[in-house]
């Protein structure tokens, strides 16, 4: 039995996390595991871009990132099901934070998507090869 199952999508894209989503929520459910959901937001913050926000800006980041990502889960596993996901919003790098959570939540499985639109169906895009790279546990790529 798994403790975690760790799901990372992207919420600017919805439909084509879809899949990611429901195939993480199956495995969550087969194993009787907790489901986590993961969606990184880059960190301006620290950078000379991150200058040109006003000081409120992480916030509002913040709240707007965890509306997407609870909407984008209740439309895909439904409110009941949403109920029971934990919703993680991390800023900086996807790869980094995702790695980073997988160990603090001791999951035992990243479902990852392996879409990338300007890439060949047959690539990784570079988030999830550096996850699948650099993982502790296993990983399961959605494509």
């Amino acid at each position: 039995m798994s403790n975690s199952i760790l799901c990372a999508i992207d919420i600017s894209n919805p439909k084509a996390d879809a899949p990611v989503l429901e195939r993480a929520a199956a495995l969550a459910k087969l194993d009787e595991a907790q489901l986590d959901v993961i969606t990184v937001v880059p960190d301006f913050g620290m950078s000379l871009v991150g200058s040109f926000f006003d000081e409120g800006h992480h916030k509002k980041m913040l709240a707007e990132a965890k509306k997407q990502l609870n909407a984008q889960i209740t439309d895909v596993l439904g409110e009941e099901a949403n109920k029971k996901v934990r919703h993680i919003v991390a800023f900086g790098k996807t790869y980094q934070e995702v790695l980073r959570m997988a160990i603090e939540a001791k999951s035992t499985v990243i479902v990852v998507g392996a879409h990338k639109p300007d890439l060949s169906e047959y690539l990784l895009g570079p988030n999830a090869a550096r996850i699948v790279r650099h993982s502790k546990c296993s990983v399961y790529v959605v494509r």
